[in-house]
């Protein structure tokens, strides 16, 4: 019995290029509607953390591997060519909130900024260039593409592991964290506690 290469573990458990693409797109989203000018200024900044660390990997993943795999097959480059450009804003602005602070007057407005130019670049490949892609790459080829994907997340997020745990735990609320610190408690305690034999009466 042969075991499975790591490849071929990755090609089952990894989704496709595009829905890769879809699930960065959500989780961005998702914890942006977590912000709110109300906030604290530690949550708005483990929130705008998260996204700016999201983002900038999600460029990098773009701009290795799915874009230039799009100029081989694709006739029309126009949402490819403007996709480099407002990464590149994008990061104009995470360097903004990387220098600022919460506390700062014009950070939320650079938040919204920052969000206003993620929705028109999300709505541009959602609409046009991931429904392209599965048009002209093949179910097999995406495929390989989200295994690769993953593998090059895995190597960019590795050296960012502390602080994405830091920024998680400090975006939550106190309640989330009691809940999830309780049910691993309750899990630990389980699985210490021996297994009690049911005997007949």
């Amino acid at each position: 019995m042969t075991t499975p290469s790591i490849n071929t573990i990755a090609s089952k458990v990894s989704p496709t290029i595009t829905n890769m693409i879809r699930m960065d797109h959500t989780h961005v989203l998702a914890t942006f509607h977590q912000y709110t000018q109300y906030r604290s200024p530690g949550k708005k900044q483990a929130l705008v953390n998260a996204i700016c660390l999201a983002l900038d990997i999600h460029a990098q993943l773009e701009e290795e591997i799915f874009y230039p795999e799009m100029r081989k097959f694709s006739q029309d480059h126009a949402v490819l060519d403007k996709s480099v450009p407002e990464h590149n804003e994008m990061r104009r602005l995470i360097s903004q909130l990387r220098a600022s602070s919460p506390d700062n007057a014009s950070y939320d407005q650079t938040v919204m900024e920052l969000m206003r130019d993620v929705m028109h670049h999300v709505a541009d490949e959602e609409t046009i260039l991931l429904p392209s892609a599965e048009r002209l790459l093949g179910k097999d080829r995406l495929s390989e593409l989200g295994v690769q994907m993953t593998k090059r997340r895995v190597q960019l997020a590795a050296p960012h592991a502390g602080e994405i745990v830091v920024n998680t735990a400090r975006s939550m609320s106190k309640g989330t964290l009691i809940a999830l610190a309780s049910a691993f408690a309750a899990g630990m305690l389980l699985k210490r506690s021996p297994r009690r034999r049911l005997s007949a009466p």
